[in-house]
């Protein structure tokens, strides 16, 4: 793993942007995303009568995928289906859709009960790409990325944010298609080869391997390093600040 380390690291210095994931990369959004999930589908699930929820559930059919996508893969995973619906179904349990809105509703309680702060060494890492001159961008399935990154106070840092939203508007497939993340690299005025994909998800380092990107950075909060190499990750950090004294 060392040497992988270490003879990737060099490339960091010849790209020219870092696309960020939101989500366990820049903040602990995870934390939020699970408890929320954790309220739609423990209740749910109890009233259907299928196996409990557990957070092991949240990364193995949802980390990382547009919310949508989450709910079907979860209710798959216990046998389970419902009609699709539309994007504006009322949040309740009658189609996939429903189910998504209601959880983003308990997303937004999470939020406000609890708030959400930046990591500290992604904070550094941020402030240290900018100052170095490299662009930037935030590629989240989200589509509370804005909301989240206000509260984190580094909205500010970010022209180009492609989530959730700008996603289903643009017509593009979530991750692991690599398109969200190719979209991003066309609005900074680059190619994929240019970009560096920071992801923490296997959905995210596959839709950067996929994608062709530059780089595929890996940043460990608890899926595992190996893992992430085994879904295409060149580097795997437990922090962003640890490669700092690599940028150029």
């Amino acid at each position: 793993m060392t040497d992988t380390v270490i003879r990737d690291q060099s490339r960091l210095a010849t790209a020219r942007a870092f696309l960020f994931d939101l989500d366990g990369v820049l903040t602990p959004t995870v934390d939020v995303h699970m408890r929320a999930w954790g309220r739609l589908f423990q209740p749910y699930l109890d009233e259907v009568g299928a196996e409990p929820y557990t957070d092991d559930d949240y990364y193995l059919f949802i980390d990382g995928k547009p919310r949508v996508d989450g709910v079907r893969s979860l209710l798959e995973s216990r046998g389970l289906s419902l009609p699709t619906g539309h994007a504006d179904d009322a949040p309740g349990d009658t189609t996939v859709w429903a189910l998504g809105n209601r959880k983003n509703e308990a997303f937004a309680a999470e939020l406000a009960e609890n708030g959400v702060a930046p990591y500290p060494g992604s904070l550094d890492f941020i402030t240290a790409v900018i100052a170095a001159g490299y662009d930037v961008a935030v590629v989240s399935s989200s589509r509370n990325a804005v909301s989240v990154l206000s509260a984190a106070g580094i909205r500010d840092r970010f022209e180009v944010i492609v989530d959730g939203m700008v996603a289903v508007e643009a017509g593009l497939p979530g991750k692991p298609a690599p398109d969200t993340y190719v979209y991003a690299a066309t609005l900074l005025g680059l190619t994929p080869d240019d970009c560096v994909v920071v992801e923490d998800a296997h959905s995210g380092v596959q839709a950067g391997r996929d994608g062709a990107f530059g780089l595929v950075v890996g940043v460990d909060r608890g899926v595992g390093a190996q893992e992430l190499f085994d879904s295409g990750a060149d580097i795997v950090v437990e922090d962003l600040d640890e490669l700092i004294p690599a940028l150029r």
